[in-house]
Formats: C-alpha cells, sequence, structure tokens
C-alpha cells in the first residue's frame, strides 16, 4: 500500500527546491525507469502488479505495489505505464586529462527541459559522455528533462559549473572550444574540427553571452539553404546541437 508520506514525498520531488534537499528524482515509464536502474541507485519503485510481474528483475532500496486509483495520486503521465521510480542523484566528477581526450559538449543557459533532454539524447547518441551547464540552465532532474532524455541520463554524466571558469581553465590547456553563432565559419567548409574539445550551445533566445564567447577558439555556424534567401531567425538549439554533433562526428568516418 502507499502510504500519505510516500505519496507526499514523490510529490514534492516536482519541485527543485525538494529534489535538491533530498537528493531525490522521479523517473516515470518502463523504458527509462529499466535503463536507469541498471546505472543509478533506485530508492522505490511504485508499481501496478501486473507490471512487477513483467518485469520481475527490477531492482530496488523499496518496491511497493501500487493500484490504479493509487498511480493517479502520483503520475504526472496522462496514461501512465503503471511504474514511477525515485532515483539517489549521482554526484559525478571529471578531470581535465579525461576530458581533454574527448569531445564534450558544453550549454550556456539552456532553459527549456525538453531542449535540455533532447540534447542528453544526442550526446547519448554521438558518444559524448559528459556535458557542462552553465549554472543557470534548465535542471537535468527535472520530470521533463528525465522524460526527454529517454534513459540517455543514465550514461551521459552532466556536471552543473561556473562555465566561464570551467572555459578558462580548458582555454590555459589549449583544449578546442567551438562555439556556435549565426555570423560562424560555415561548419561544412571548416577543415579543422578536432576529434576533442568543447562545443559550446547557447541560450535559446539569446545565444552564448559575451563572457563566454571571450573563450571560443573557433566560430562554427549551420548556414541555411539556400544561402542569401528569407528564412527562420534561427534553429532550435536541440535541433542545432544534432546537426553539429553529426558534422564533428563524421569527419571521423
Amino acid at each position: 500500500m502507499l502510504s500519505k508520506s510516500k505519496i507526499k514525498l514523490i510529490t514534492s520531488l516536482s519541485h527543485k527546491k525538494y529534489r535538491d534537499e533530498g537528493g531525490l528524482f522521479i523517473a516515470e515509464s518502463t523504458k527509462l525507469v529499466l535503463d536507469l536502474m541498471s546505472e543509478m541507485e533506485c530508492v522505490l519503485l511504485v508499481a501496478t502488479n501486473s507490471w512487477l510481474k513483467t518485469n520481475s528483475n527490477a531492482k530496488a532500496d523499496e518496491i511497493i505495489e501500487a493500484t490504479e486509483n493509487e498511480f493517479s495520486k502520483i503520475s504526472s503521465q496522462k496514461t501512465p505505464q503503471g511504474v514511477l521510480a525515485l532515483f539517489q542523484k549521482p554526484n559525478y566528477s571529471y578531470n581535465f586529462e579525461e576530458i581533454s581526450a574527448q569531445l564534450n559538449l558544453a550549454l550556456d543557459d539552456v532553459q527549456d527541459p525538453g531542449n535540455l533532454g533532447t540534447i542528453i539524447r544526442i550526446a547519448d547518441w554521438f558518444g559524448i559522455r559528459d556535458i557542462f551547464c552553465s549554472l543557470h540552465t534548465a535542471d537535468v532532474y527535472g520530470a521533463k528533462t528525465v522524460q526527454a532524455t529517454m534513459g540517455a541520463l543514465a550514461r551521459v554524466h552532466v556536471h552543473y559549473v561556473n562555465l566561464a571558469d570551467f572555459l578558462q581553465k580548458c582555454s590555459k590547456r589549449e583544449l578546442p572550444i567551438y562555439g556556435t553563432f549565426i555570423d560562424g565559419e560555415n561548419i561544412y567548409k571548416e577543415k579543422n574540427l578536432s576529434e576533442n574539445g568543447i562545443i559550446v550551445m547557447g541560450n535559446e533566445g539569446n545565444g552564448i553571452a559575451s563572457e563566454i564567447e571571450k573563450f571560443v577558439s573557433k566560430r562554427l555556424s549551420v548556414p541555411n539553404f539556400p544561402q542569401g534567401e528569407s528564412t527562420s531567425e534561427s534553429l532550435n538549439v536541440g535541433i542545432a546541437t544534432a546537426l553539429v554533433c553529426a558534422e564533428f562526428r563524421r569527419r571521423i568516418f
């Protein structure tokens, strides 16, 4: 039976304040829960009898069987899949030697939870294991972001840092820092895209801030087609991230 205290705990985690205080976040849907369960500590699993029978290998510190009526009190989904889990927020570390040898993403105040979740999923697809977010980027552990990652959050490490300080340290180590700009150089004509470095993606409305821009060593753009004709003002940051990452990885083949 799902107690009132457990319901209160679960519903409180819709607020960042309580996610931070408790070090917990919510995940719903079968694929998402099972993917996260393989990499993160599942503190509480709430599921229907039919879900538990179908997924008998699911592991958690505590498992509670809930009725459909109880699920309606805790689920944020219109059509719940019969499972909700609370996970311990991971505490990832990094060192500059490791990140200097790989391709990384940096996000400068990306605000939309769906965009953030999509970018994490894109990073997973293109083998990017670390994303460095400014302190004002959307919370990766909000329900909308977690859902949008489609399980990629289990494999991509998201770090919140003072982005200017972080990029300054990267610059001192002569790590290539790429930034995306409307007036940047055509990425498809750029001959020197390295297999390592930092790709900075900017805020949805304002792009990359001036305090971040000064650390960018190569300005890039994704050109519209045909060039010179009237078109949309800019690309969605998630779509732009996918195009940029795809071009970096294409050079390896």
